[in-house]
This record gives C-alpha cells, sequence and structure tokens, in this order.
C-alpha cells in the first residue's frame, strides 16, 4: 500500500470532526510531501532540530507539531513557526514557550500532557496539578501562549479495557477543565489515540489523533 492509500484508508475510518496529525518522525521529506501531495497538512514530529530541518525544506501551508517531551533550551528553534506542542508537563517549560513566542510576535498553542498510563516511562502532569497550573494567577501573566486542551499517551497493551479506562480518565479531565475560560485558556482539543488504540479514543471523545506507522510504515531509526 502506498502512503496515500494508507491515508485515505485512515481518514475513511475517523469521524469528520477528528483531526490526524501524521507522526512523520524519522521519516524522509519524500514521505512526507507524498502525504502532503494526497492532501494532508497537519505534521507530527519529536525531535524539535529534525522538525525546524523538516521546516525549511517543506511547503509553509504545513502544520508542524511537536508531540515528544519538550526539553526548554530547545524551545527556541521552533517557536517561529510550530502550530500546537501537545506535551507541555510544567509550568517552567509554558513559561520559556512564552518567552519565545514572544521573541517572534506570536500566540503558540499548547496542550498540557496528563500522565494517564501505569507505565512511569511516560510523562505528564497529574490532574490535581494540572488543575493547579490553570487556576494559577502565574498562567494569567503568560499573554503568548494558548492552552487549547489535554493530551495523553495510553499503556502500550492490548487490553482494551484497560485502554478504555486510561483514555476515560483524559476524557473527565477535559471535561473538568473545558470551561475554564481565561484569556489564555480555551480547551477544544482532546488529543489522545495512535495507530494501535485510536478508534478507542474517538469512543472516548478524542477528536486529535496521532497515527505514524499506519500512514508510514514502520519506524525508521
Amino acid at each position: 500500500m502506498s502512503i496515500q492509500e494508507n491515508l485515505q484508508t485512515i481518514l475513511s475510518q475517523i469521524p469528520e470532526n477528528v483531526q490526524l496529525v501524521a507522526v512523520s518522525k524519522t521519516k524522509p521529506n519524500e514521505d512526507i510531501l507524498e502525504a502532503y501531495n494526497a492532501g494532508q497538512r497537519i505534521f507530527g514530529e519529536n525531535k524539535i532540530q529534525e522538525m525546524a530541518d523538516k521546516y525549511d525544506a517543506l511547503p509553509k501551508d504545513i502544520e508542524w507539531h511537536m508531540i515528544g517531551h519538550v526539553q526548554t533550551n530547545k524551545v527556541k528553534y521552533m517557536a517561529p513557526f510550530v502550530s500546537l506542542i501537545h506535551g507541555v508537563d510544567s509550568f517552567k517549560l509554558l513559561n520559556e514557550i512564552n518567552k519565545q513566542a514572544q521573541k517572534n510576535n506570536r500566540v503558540v498553542n499548547c496542550l498540557l500532557q496528563i500522565k494517564i498510563a501505569e507505565e512511569d516511562s511516560k510523562f505528564g502532569l497529574s490532574v490535581e496539578d494540572a488543575k493547579a497550573l490553570l487556576e494559577s494567577h502565574e498562567l494569567k501573566t503568560l499573554n503568548h501562549i494558548k492552552i487549547t486542551g489535554l493530551m495523553g499517551m495510553a499503556t502500550f497493551t492490548d487490553d482494551e479495557e484497560q485502554l478504555s479506562s486510561e483514555f476515560n480518565k483524559l476524557q473527565s479531565a477535559f471535561n473538568l477543565f473545558k470551561n475554564m475560560n481565561n484569556s489564555n485558556i480555551q480547551m477544544t482539543v482532546l488529543s489522545m489515540g495512535m495507530s494501535g488504540d485510536f478508534k478507542i479514543a474517538i469512543d472516548r471523545g478524542s477528536n486529535m489523533i496521532r497515527v505514524g506507522s499506519s500512514i508510514f510504515g514502520e519506524r525508521i531509526y
């Protein structure tokens, strides 16, 4: 199957209100262009430098999403162009994104990453810590970021009950926070679900899924 056919297959399985982030990390520009020529415009990367290089080389109407763990000292490289940062898990990081966005005269959209998986390797805030951050006075002082939703990664498992329960946890948090609107909070995005579990995630309210291997084939290391 070609990348274009894979893309059509995924799109045929998801409702219109669900945005597809094509996870293009480690993939060459030719593969991204093939998906682009098939109509895909949102691509996700997990390394800032690689994303910046691709941004320079590829069409400028691509929306680049940073989906990996973000190191504070690298934020400046993506601040000029990034559309959405999925994995924000501390006030310190938000503060740095705000600072770099200000230098570029932009407002950068961010998702708070909530830890829903049992695995220790996954990053994220607890629901309580996220609530405290969203209610904090400090957050209101950041004029160059907007928190547009939540993101979470489920445990890597085939156990559908466990996946459902983890996605439910994120959906509950989203429902709890979505009416907390101030000048820099506008909760509309619930980013959860990847190649192996996006159908369950969509059943639990996800409106943004991150799919890589089902579009581009297995990862190249």
